[in-house]
């Protein structure tokens, strides 16, 4: 079998990153509730006319929430299907992949004050 080359390899990664994306989107509450947020988020922006700079902040802030709920999400379905009873060190695996995603949520809330309070108010 002949080996692929490197511009079909990077296309049907790209897919298959597409294919994850919407079963995350399509499957799990806590991105649906995130990307919610996102969208309010997005649209608050427009309508008090941040900054290219506040833009940029707001959008990684998005992108490393989701990001980093994706990878918990995959943490969490791997220790399911490597340990489907409950074993205390999975437990704590859990723990940790969600106490990453609270470290980034907290980080973007703080941004989010950042940036729409001083318009706010």
């Amino acid at each position: 079998m002949p080996k692929e080359s490197f511009l079909v390899n990077r296309v049907k990664s790209v897919g298959f990153a597409f294919k994850g994306l919407f079963l995350l989107v399509r499957t799990e509450a806590s991105i649906k509730t995130q990307v919610f947020i996102a969208l309010i988020m997005t649209a608050l922006g427009f309508y008090l006319e941040i900054s290219t700079t506040e833009w940029i902040l707001q959008c990684l802030s998005i992108a490393l929430v989701m990001g980093v709920e994706g990878m918990n999400t995959a943490v969490e379905k791997l220790s399911d299907f490597v340990q489907p009873k409950f074993d205390e060190k999975i437990g704590f695996i859990k723990d940790i992949s969600a106490g990453a995603v609270m470290i980034v949520s907290i980080a973007a809330v703080v941004v989010g004050f950042l940036i729409y309070l001083p318009k706010i108010f």
